[in-house]
């Protein structure tokens, strides 16, 4: 698979063809565990409409998804009972996409799984996380 699949049909997609079955799903929106996942319990939150970029759903698309991480997040503390949780989205090459299909990551978090997570999604520009080091 390339690095980056820009333009990809619906036809060749992973999302709008899932090779695993849902843990949650709505009309509008369904949850995959991650293939590459970084933590148990690690999930993603998929549109069914095939759109490359978060800005371009629906208000209603949108909303959906959000509602949908409400529901993931209540599975997630059932099943793996967390200590907290990362929630984003890439939009972008330069952002780091790498799937032309919308999905949010919900990523659980565990005490002591990282040296030091202070700044949480501020460490996707490495050195750029920590702004709390020089105090």
């Amino acid at each position: 698979m390339e690095p980056y699949l820009a333009g990809m049909k619906a036809a060749d997609c992973p999302f709008c063809r899932p090779d695993r079955e849902s843990i949650l799903e709505s009309d509008l929106c369904y949850v995959l565990p991650d293939k590459y996942p970084v933590s148990p319990g690690n999930l993603l939150v998929i549109p069914r409409a095939h759109v490359g970029d978060y800005f371009e759903l629906t208000p209603e698309q949108q909303s959906a998804l959000w509602r949908m991480v409400e529901e993931v997040k209540a599975w997630l503390d059932r099943e793996h009972r967390p200590d907290g949780f990362n929630v984003g989205f890439n939009v972008g090459r330069a952002a780091g996409q790498t799937i032309d299909h919308v999905h949010l990551h919900v990523i659980p978090r565990y005490r002591g799984d990282a040296e030091d997570p202070t700044g949480g999604v501020r460490h996707v520009i490495p050195g750029k996380g920590n702004y709390l080091k020089d105090f």
